[in-house]
């Protein structure tokens, strides 16, 4: 059974730091694209960062320069290092896994997120 666990979130002022992580079993991590989405009250989920098995990253412009993304293949956990805290950071954060292979091999699972509220 395929599970991301997300724990961490919470509330931070803005400014601040936060750091997410996410925690895969089930899969042969290594082999696995790893994303992270942001869904913001009332709005779709949108992609902000991602990174490949071999550790290639990339960041939407919004967030360059104060998100990171990256991943411990060893064990099996892609982190979101989040700095410069907005407001409009606010949001439920998902990790996401994708063997980005196509047709019937496809494998795409989803974490069940973390709540992050950037909030004086």
């Amino acid at each position: 059974q395929v599970q991301l666990a997300e724990p961490g979130g919470g509330l931070v002022q803005p400014g601040g730091s936060l750091r997410l992580s996410c925690a895969a079993s089930g899969i042969n991590f290594s082999f696995y694209v790893m994303s992270w989405y942001p869904q913001a009250p009332g709005k779709e989920r949108e992609f902000v960062a991602t990174i490949t098995g071999g550790g290639s990253t990339n960041h939407v412009d919004s967030v360059k320069g104060r998100f990171t993304i990256s991943r411990v293949n060893a064990k099996s956990t892609v982190y979101l290092q989040m700095s410069s805290l907005k407001p409009e950071d606010t949001a439920v954060y998902y990790c996401n896994a994708n063997n980005n292979r196509y047709g019937l091999g496809a494998r795409v699972y989803w974490g069940q997120g973390t709540q992050v509220t950037v909030s004086s």
